[in-house]
């Protein structure tokens, strides 16, 4: 049991009510401090660190705005769209609640598509944070998922078919997809039987999930110290401390970035009440036009496309086709054979190698690019849903395929951030062509824009060491201001 702490019989009515407190929940205090008021964080923080806070801020959003919706809503197919219209016209304020959580979802992504950027750019993906980085990508993966599920909610037209369209796509594995796609419908067409199960994953299960990983996230970074743009590790065994052992290129998180985050805060919300009021849709991306119309499984929408955060990858996913599947054939036999020629790696492992590669081959083979079949009923499509979903899985093993000597972009190359940059536009690109119909064009774009995404992150062992790299100062670089 802990011991009482005394406190002066003359101290203030406020002082009594803290001691009080501390002597009956005394780990609530240790938390505080430890990840508060003595979390001490290097002092040279940017724009750049607004977006960790601001991805906390709207996910207490979408949690208290779903709550409210949830009082209204009904899981149940022949009511759900009617019940989305009773909350925006007849429920009090129900249609500021429904476009903060709708629009909260964009933002999401928005914020959160940021933060890794953040972290691309100055390294904070890099020892030792890379299980920080790894709670960061499950978070991600799980955002996704949560996201999908909310997205039938509403039961428009866009909903029911996006879904149907999504879920099909697990039943191109191989031999247990069929299996899983009807596992997660709970029938054999997405029905009411689905709309329950989402909205229970909605509501409960992944949310859950979703908190112990951001708790998860925010404990690693705080364990291991958060990095900065110079990369420079304030708390290592090298840094400068003070009398009291605090690094002296630190400073406490509260009062100085609590406060600090205020700012980018206020000009978050600015922009997003601005569109809630004057564009909840923004232009069909928010809030497609068809999905104000209510689920027909009798009528096909003309063209099908996920929300615009998901379209980077379903962008990937339509680029596979019989054709791209060759030049990824001769891709990996190229890459397999500067491998062999380039490495010493023992005969055993060379062979291992070429086995898994003739292994490919042949599995590539049985989707059908040359004509011959050894498995019937596989083709592209597979590929496609393994492309979409390893695009995502990629991000976990950056901290390993990051090779460059230093972590900030500031100390690398020039030319490192012309890489970075056509990443991002190529990433972008790969957005944009998402949300458009199929067209040759787009597909020849989506294609090499598919190759360029997956040759940054596996070629990034060798040009991330590239170049004349500059010289990193032992402390932080700090203007104050």
């Amino acid at each position: 049991m802990a011991e009482f702490k005394e406190i002066s019989p003359n101290a203030s009515a406020t002082e009594k009510l803290a001691n009080w407190w501390n002597n009956r929940f005394p780990t609530a205090g240790g938390a505080y401090r430890t990840h508060m008021s003595e979390y001490y964080a290097p002092k040279n923080f940017n724009f750049w660190y607004f977006f960790g806070s601001l991805a906390l801020l709207v996910l207490v959003i979408q949690i208290v705005t779903g709550i409210f919706l949830t009082m209204n809503y009904k899981p149940d197919a022949a009511v759900a769209f009617a019940s989305v219209e009773y909350i925006m016209r007849d429920v009090p304020w129900g249609w500021l609640i429904r476009y903060m959580h709708s629009t909260g979802a964009s933002a999401f992504f928005v914020v959160v598509y940021l933060h890794m950027f953040r972290a691309l750019i100055y390294g904070s993906h890099r020892k030792p944070r890379e299980l920080v980085w790894i709670f960061g990508c499950a978070i991600f993966l799980v955002l996704m998922a949560e996201a999908f599920m909310g997205y039938l909610l509403p039961w428009g037209q866009m909903s029911y078919w996006g879904a149907q369209v999504i879920v099909n796509l697990f039943s191109a594995i191989p031999f247990v997809g069929p299996d899983i796609a009807l596992l997660i419908r709970g029938d054999y067409v997405v029905s009411d039987a689905t709309l329950n199960r989402f909205f229970a994953f909605h509501v409960i299960a992944v949310p859950l999930v979703l908190l112990g990983l951001v708790v998860a996230h925010i404990f690693a970074l705080h364990d291991v110290g958060s990095n900065n743009p110079d990369g420079i590790e304030i708390k290592g065994p090298d840094a400068e401390r003070d009398a009291n052992g605090h690094p002296v290129d630190g400073i406490p998180f509260h009062p100085y970035y609590s406060v600090h985050d205020v700012l980018g805060i206020a000009v978050f919300l600015l922009v997003f009440t601005a569109i809630i009021f004057f564009a909840p849709e923004l232009g069909g991306y928010f809030l497609e036009y068809n999905n104000f119309i209510p689920a027909d499984p009798l009528k096909t929408p003309a063209h099908i496309a996920p929300v615009w955060y998901f379209t980077p990858f379903y962008s990937m996913l339509r680029a596979i086709t019989n054709e791209m599947m060759v030049v990824l054939s001769l891709i990996l036999v190229l890459s397999v054979g500067f491998v062999l020629l380039k490495t010493r790696a023992s005969t055993m492992t060379k062979g291992a190698l070429v086995v898994l590669t003739f292994a490919f081959l042949w599995m590539f083979n049985a989707f059908g690019f040359t004509g011959v079949e050894f498995l019937q009923g596989i083709d592209a499509k597979f590929w496609g849903v393994v492309v979409m979903i390893g695009s995502v899985l990629i991000l976990f093993f950056l901290p390993w395929l990051d090779k460059s000597p230093v972590k900030s972009i500031r100390y690398r190359p020039g030319w490192h951030k012309w890489v970075l940059a056509v990443f991002v536009v190529d990433f972008l690109v790969l957005a944009y062509l998402g949300v458009q119909p199929p067209s040759p064009i787009g597909e020849r774009v989506s294609q090499l824009g598919t190759l360029f995404y997956f040759g940054f992150f596996l070629l990034m062992p060798w040009w991330s060491q590239l170049g004349e790299f500059k010289t990193v100062p032992r402390r932080v670089t700090f203007a104050p201001h």
